[in-house]
């Protein structure tokens, strides 16, 4: 008895699982379209759902765009078909739309399709698509409504007109910016007319034009000479200084004049000894000169000047002046303010046309 109940029970767990797989196995196919109803011209979606085993494989019916369902009712579209995992990835949902419409009335009869699942074909049900016409009034033909006024579109600040009226806003400052940076450049213009190739002075022309300017002034006639003596010497020398090559502004009148004398003789020096010895005096020892001697003096210096100056070769090109840190700077700044009026001017065009382009598309 115990025997024959254990293979009652093999039996039934056999028959379960031969149902269970047979269930597994079997493939579902399901179809519906949107709407049964609709007018000539309309489309609507027809979808084919086919279930089965995630494993298996299925073959749609060949449908394709311009082709027929039945006689009447045109395929305008084939979409891509869709699959989705079921059942933790045992089955899958595949899922194929097709877009049809009707040019002529009438009660259409919408055949079964064919899906073969692993070689097995499945129908679907059949459908039933109603295609209506559109009403006309053919007796009452005048009947029509006249043209419509033009309609005025809604204002749509946030849409449409507030990034016009930011993009405008922008403009506006691009313009007074490059305004602002060609003022700054015009600023800059004499800066560099000032950056120019000019020869520079020998000398001797130098030291004759800071004579005359001593003499022109006179202000040591009415007062003491010590300023006269003083600003006389620092003439000569920065005159020594750039024409003998060494440091005069920092050695006494005796160790200028016996450094000369190593270049020139005893009588081209004597008027100058004579000078310096008179300036020491009046600087040092409060020494008050007579009109006449400091007229000598002042006659002493060009004389030394006229006997020791070198003439400049007329074919020798002239130096260059020193374009001074500041000048440089002045420079730099020109060309920061081309580069930057040249930017600021092309972005001020580009946001120009791009405003009026986003002006046309929401006006027309």
């Amino acid at each position: 008895m115990f025997h024959s109940l254990r293979m009652t029970a093999w039996l039934f767990l056999v028959c379960v699982a031969g149902l269970c797989g047979k269930l597994r196995a079997q493939a579902t196919v399901d179809i519906k379209v949107d709407s049964l109803e609709l007018l000539v011209g309309q489309q609507t979606q027809l979808t084919l759902d086919v279930s089965a085993d995630a494993k298996a494989k299925v073959v749609f019916p060949e449908i394709k765009k311009g082709s027929e369902l039945t006689p009447g009712v045109e395929v305008v579209d084939v979409a891509r078909a869709d699959t989705q995992l079921l059942n933790d990835g045992a089955r899958m949902l595949i899922s194929q739309k097709y877009i049809i419409t009707s040019f002529d009335s009438s009660l259409y009869y919408l055949p079964p399709m064919e899906v073969q699942v692993d070689g097995k074909v499945y129908k679907s049900k059949n459908l039933a698509l109603n295609v209506l016409a559109i009403p006309v009034d053919t007796v009452n033909i005048n009947n029509y409504d006249g043209p419509r006024d033009v309609m005025n579109l809604p204002f749509s600040w946030k849409e449409d007109w507030a990034p016009i009226f930011w993009y405008s806003l922008l403009l506006v400052v691009l313009v007074l910016l490059t305004l602002y940076l060609f003022m700054r450049y015009k600023d800059n213009k004499p800066i560099i007319r000032i950056i120019k190739v000019a020869p520079k002075l020998p000398p001797h022309k130098v030291a004759m034009q800071q004579i005359d300017q001593i003499k022109a002034e006179r202000g040591w006639e009415k007062e003491d000479s010590k300023e006269y003596y003083t600003r006389l010497t620092a003439t000569l020398r920065t005159y020594i200084q750039e024409r003998y090559g060494f440091n005069a502004m920092e050695m006494t009148s005796s160790e200028i004049i016996d450094r000369l004398l190593l270049v020139q003789d005893q009588a081209a020096l004597n008027e100058l000894i004579t000078l310096f010895r008179t300036a020491d005096l009046v600087k040092f020892a409060k020494y008050n000169t007579q009109v006449n001697e400091n007229d000598m003096n002042l006659v002493n210096a060009i004389e030394f000047i006229n006997h020791t100056k070198l003439e400049q070769d007329p074919n020798q090109k002239p130096e260059p002046q020193v374009i001074s840190s500041e000048e440089r700077r002045s420079m730099r700044r020109v060309w920061v303010l081309r580069i930057a009026i040249g930017c600021a001017s092309l972005l001020s065009v580009g946001l120009l046309g791009w405003i009026g382009y986003m002006i046309f598309k929401v006006l027309y």
